[in-house]
C-alpha cells in the first residue's frame, strides 16, 4: 500500500500532527511520500519524498491553487490513500480532492483494520468499518490516534513543485477565537467529570474535589453535549488541550478525542468501575471503584488534611 501524507505548515512553522501522519504509515506498514505547502526552513524529519511547494509564493491557504498542486503530485505518485489530519486545513481539502478524484472519502479515521477505515459513530460510543468502493481513497485522521514511538528522524529528499493554478482567495492571516469561560491550558490540577457521573446533580462532587486540591474542574465531551457544563471547559480534540501536572478523570472512559486532549498530563489518575476502560492505558493510577462514593470520600480526607 503506498500513501501520500499531507502535510500542514501554519504561522512559519510545521504542525506537530505531521508525524502522526508518518505514525499512521508506519502502523499501517505503508510506502510514503509528504506533501508540504511551507518552507525549507522548516521541513519535517521525515525519511522519503517531500514535495515542497513555497508558501511565500503559494500562501499558507488558497484551496484552488493547493488542491492542483497536490492533485499533480498524487497523479504522479499514484498513492492508494491521501492522508490528511482532522484538522480546518483537513476538512476544507480533503473533500476538493476526493470530490475531483471521484473517489470515497473518510473522515475522523482512528484505525486500519484488515485494511480498512474504522471511524468514530454516535458521538464516539460506537465504532464503525467503512470499506470504500473505490480502489483509492481520501482520508483525514483523528487527532491523537495515531503516535510516534520515538522522537522524529530523517530528513527528506525534497522536490520542488509549481503551478499555473490561479488564486480565488487572498489569506489574510489567523485571527485568534475571542477568550471565554476558563482556560485550562494553565490549571495545574484539573479534575474532569465524564458521562460516568451519571447525572447533573453529581457534578458537584467533582467541583468539591477540584476546589479540594486547588484545581479546576472539566468534562468530557458527551456531558458538555448534554448541557451539563460550559464548553469553555471541555477537554479533548474539540475542546481545550491540557497539559497539567495532576488530571484526575472521573468516570471517563477514554475515548481517542479526550485522550488526545489530556494524555501529556503529568500524573494521571483515573477513577471506573471498569478496570478494562481505555483511560487505564494512559492512566499512572486506575481506581477501580464507584466515583460517586470514592470522590467525596477522597475530598473529606484532603479536607482533613
Amino acid at each position: 500500500m503506498k500513501t501520500l501524507l499531507v502535510a500542514e505548515y501554519r504561522d512559519g512553522e510545521l504542525l506537530n500532527s505531521t508525524y502522526e501522519l508518518v505514525a499512521f504509515a508506519q502502523d499501517i506498514g505503508a510506502e510514503s511520500a509528504m506533501f508540504l505547502v511551507g518552507s525549507e526552513s522548516a521541513l519535517p524529519q521525515y525519511d522519503g519524498t517531500l514535495y515542497l511547494a513555497d508558501t511565500g509564493k503559494y500562501s499558507e491557504f488558497n484551496p484552488a491553487v493547493h488542491k492542483q498542486l497536490l492533485l499533480d503530485v498524487i497523479a504522479k505518485e499514484q498513492p492508494d490513500m491521501v492522508v490528511f489530519a482532522h484538522s480546518s486545513y483537513g476538512w476544507d481539502l480533503a473533500p476538493r480532492i476526493s470530490l475531483a478524484l471521484n473517489v470515497a472519502h473518510v473522515s475522523e479515521v482512528v484505525e486500519i483494520k484488515d485494511g480498512v477505515p474504522v471511524a468514530p459513530v454516535c458521538n464516539a460510543k460506537l465504532r464503525r468499518d467503512v470499506k470504500a468502493k473505490t480502489a483509492q481513497m481520501v482520508i483525514t485522521l483523528q487527532g491523537g490516534a495515531f503516535g510516534l514511538e520515538d522522537e522524529p528522524s530523517g530528513s527528506p529528499t525534497v522536490v520542488q513543485i509549481d503551478t499555473d493554478a490561479t488564486a480565488q482567495v487572498e489569506f489574510c492571516g489567523y485571527e485568534e477565537a475571542e477568550a471565554g469561560g476558563v482556560d485550562l491550558s494553565k490549571a495545574d490540577i484539573i479534575v474532569s467529570a465524564g458521562r460516568g457521573i451519571g447525572k447533573p446533580e453529581n457534578l458537584a462532587i467533582i467541583e468539591a474535589l477540584a476546589k479540594a486540591l486547588g484545581g479546576e474542574y472539566g468534562a468530557s465531551r458527551p456531558v458538555v453535549d448534554s448541557d451539563w457544563v460550559d464548553h469553555s471547559r471541555q477537554v479533548g480534540t474539540t475542546g481545550q488541550t491540557v497539559s497539567p501536572k495532576l488530571y484526575v478523570a472521573c468516570g471517563i472512559s477514554g475515548a481517542i478525542q479526550h485522550l488526545a486532549g489530556m494524555k501529556k498530563s503529568e500524573f494521571i489518575v483515573a477513577i471506573n468501575t471498569d478496570k478494562d476502560a481505555p483511560i487505564g492505558e494512559v492512566a499512572d493510577v486506575l481506581i477501580v471503584a464507584d466515583l460517586k462514593e470514592f470522590v467525596p470520600a477522597m475530598t473529606e480526607k484532603i479536607n482533613n488534611l
